[in-house]
C-alpha cells in the first residue's frame, strides 16, 4: 500500500464547467438560462461531496420549504426566495450573480424522454398509469386537472420485509375547465355534475 499523500481537492468552480467552444444543445432558451444554471449546480454537487454533506443536511440549513423544493432549488428546477438564496451562496460560496440565479424563475424541465433510468420510471409510470389517473380524477372530481402549482409532494422510505419501498405522496388542488361563453343551464366551469 503506497503511503503517499495525494494533493489536495481544488474546489471547482463555474468556470470549470465553461468552454470556448459554440454552445449548441441549449435550443430554444435564447439566454442560455439551463446551461448557466448547469454550470453554477455543477460546483456546489462538487462541494457538497467534498464536504460529506447530505441533503438532508443542505435543506436544514437553507430551510423554509419543502425539502423536494431546496433541492430541486439546488439542481436548477426551482426557485429559491431571497434569504433562502442568501443562506445557499454562504453555504457553497457562491458569487452575487450566483446567488440571484437562485432566486430567478428557472427554465424547468428535461428532454423528454428522460434518459435517466429512475427519472423514466415516473415517466413510464405517467405514460401507463395516465389515462387511468385521468380517468378516475375527472369521474371523482369533473373536467379539469391537477395542479402541479398549487401542489404537495412528499417522500418517504417504507419499511418492508421484501426490501424497503419508495412511498411518494402528490397533492395537487383541483382546477376545472372554464366553459367560455356558456348560457343558460350549462354550468361555467367542469366541477362534476351531481
Amino acid at each position: 500500500m503506497s503511503t503517499a499523500t495525494l494533493p489536495p481537492i481544488t474546489p471547482l468552480t463555474k468556470k470549470d464547467f465553461q468552454t470556448d467552444q459554440e454552445v449548441r444543445w441549449c435550443p430554444g432558451c435564447g439566454d442560455y438560462a439551463i446551461l448557466s444554471a448547469v454550470q453554477s449546480v455543477f460546483p456546489e454537487l462538487g462541494i457538497k461531496r467534498e464536504k460529506q454533506w447530505s441533503w438532508k443536511q443542505i435543506c436544514g440549513e437553507i430551510g423554509g420549504m419543502s425539502p423536494m423544493l431546496i433541492v430541486g432549488a439546488v439542481l436548477g428546477q426551482m426557485k429559491l426566495t431571497k434569504p433562502q438564496a442568501a443562506k445557499a451562496a454562504e453555504l457553497f460560496g457562491l458569487s452575487t450573480a450566483e446567488q440571484a440565479l437562485l432566486n430567478e424563475v428557472p427554465h424547468r424541465g428535461t428532454p423528454m424522454p428522460p434518459t435517466d433510468p429512475l427519472i423514466y420510471r415516473f415517466y413510464e409510470l405517467v405514460m401507463v398509469n395516465g389515462p387511468a389517473l385521468k380517468a378516475l380524477i375527472e369521474e371523482e372530481f369533473g373536467d379539469g386537472i391537477m395542479s402541479a402549482i398549487d401542489f404537495d409532494l412528499q417522500l418517504e422510505r417504507q419499511a418492508d420485509p421484501k426490501g424497503d419501498r419508495v412511498k411518494i405522496t402528490m397533492s395537487g388542488k383541483f382546477l376545472p375547465y372554464k366553459y367560455y361563453g356558456a348560457t343558460g343551464n350549462v354550468p361555467g366551469y367542469g366541477y362534476k355534475e351531481e
